[in-house]
């Protein structure tokens, strides 16, 4: 087993990586006391079964750099492939400022080729590369070193079986024309903006049921707050406040550390010092957010007349779809999608692209009184009318 611990000896397997047709990757990190996790080991694969083609690298010895790995991630006559890549991406592209190039994400793979939703790497080891999974090291501290031999087994795993995997679906998706689903979903996945958390928007993320713009403005100072905190000192959002908290202060708007004494969901830490004077000063300038400056609440939704019966008739020919195909319920439409189909809505994400051709097309016919529904056993049959 190999572990890279200079920048040369990183150099020299990217080099080999560079002939290559593809490279596995995965890491293993921290971050449950960080807000930007802890990058603390990098596993790397290529075709091939010789010692030197699956290696550890630890990033955590001083000296080694990185640049050779950014490198390979920008060659684009290498695939790179991941699986369930968003957290790896984001370490990459905070660290280094790459997102690797072309991109191949096996979770994503799996489910337009059948595996079902969120298909999770043991399952894919297990029906695909014929092997199982020591899963005993997976939840240890790999910021400590030496690394035990059975961390290091556990890790190269995740990207030894992870070479089968790959040309599997590769071929599979190959042979049923369905490669640019793939590269429509990796979109999300390539695109910086996915990993860029502005303070100014993290409001967005935090789920209300109101419509009261006052309330929303305290939520988007409150959430600024928060977020520009746990960034500048690098500790996680909810070290500062939990989005409940977070709530109910935009709730009872607090305005002295005596009314921030009363909360009953804040962290204790978080009643007095900079914490404390940064909650009361975004609530004041929530509070006095004028009111054409205050965020307007998404009512979208609550003007939907939506056809309950035609929704229902929808999520039955999704289902059909869904099993006709092979591929995730899930990943084809949302209920969100389907309501906005059912309450005559024709820009959603289930009539564009391959989701268009694969289910949309019929959803519209099925709207239009063209096709219909039948039982046949167990199945669904959709024929034309």
């Amino acid at each position: 087993m190999i572990t890279i611990t200079t920048t040369e000896g990183l150099q020299a397997f990217c080099e080999r990586a560079a002939k290559a047709p593809f490279v596995t990757v995965d890491t293993e990190f921290l971050r449950e006391r960080t807000y930007y996790s802890k990058l603390c080991l990098i596993q790397l694969a290529i075709p091939g079964e010789a010692e030197e083609d699956a290696v550890l690298v630890d990033p955590l010895v001083k000296g080694l750099s990185m640049d050779p790995l950014y490198g390979l991630f920008r060659n684009t006559d290498v695939v790179k492939v991941f699986h369930a890549a968003r957290q790896d991406l984001e370490i990459f592209y905070v660290e280094g400022g790459v997102i690797p190039e072309p991109l191949f994400d096996t979770q994503v793979a799996a489910m337009v080729a059948g595996f079902g939703e969120q298909v999770g790497y043991e399952t894919l080891v297990r029906k695909i590369a014929r092997a199982s999974l020591d899963k005993s090291s997976r939840f240890t501290d790999w910021s400590r070193r030496p690394l035990t031999d059975a961390q290091q087994t556990y890790a190269l795993a995740d990207v030894t079986h992870l070479r089968v995997i790959y040309e599997y679906l590769r071929d599979d998706l190959e042979k049923s024309g369905r490669r640019d689903w793939v590269e429509e979903e990796l979109a999300v996945l390539t695109d910086p903006e996915t990993y860029i958390v502005e303070p100014e928007e993290a409001w967005q993320r935090i789920k209300t049921r109101t419509n009261s713009g006052r309330f929303l403005a305290i939520v988007r100072e409150l959430a600024k707050f928060r977020e520009a905190y746990a960034q500048s000192r690098n500790v996680p959002r909810s070290r500062v406040m939990k989005d409940d908290a977070l709530l109910e202060l935009a709730s009872t708007k607090p305005a002295t550390l005596n009314d921030l004494s009363r909360s009953r969901l804040l962290l204790r830490e978080a009643r007095k010092g900079e914490i404390a004077e940064g909650i009361l000063a975004a609530v004041k300038e929530g509070m006095e957010t004028p009111p054409e400056l205050q965020p307007e609440p998404d009512r979208s939704r609550d003007k939907l007349q939506v056809n309950p019966a035609l929704s229902d008739l929808l999520r039955v020919l999704l289902k059909a779809k869904s099993e006709q195909l092979g591929v995730a319920q899930k990943l084809i439409a949302t209920s969100a999608d389907l309501d906005e189909i059912a309450a005559g809505l024709r820009d959603g994400a289930a009539l564009k692209g391959w989701r268009r051709k694969a289910f949309g097309e019929d959803a519209l016919r099925l709207c239009d009184g063209k096709l219909a529904l039948r039982a046949n056993g167990s199945a669904v049959e959709v024929f034309e009318v």
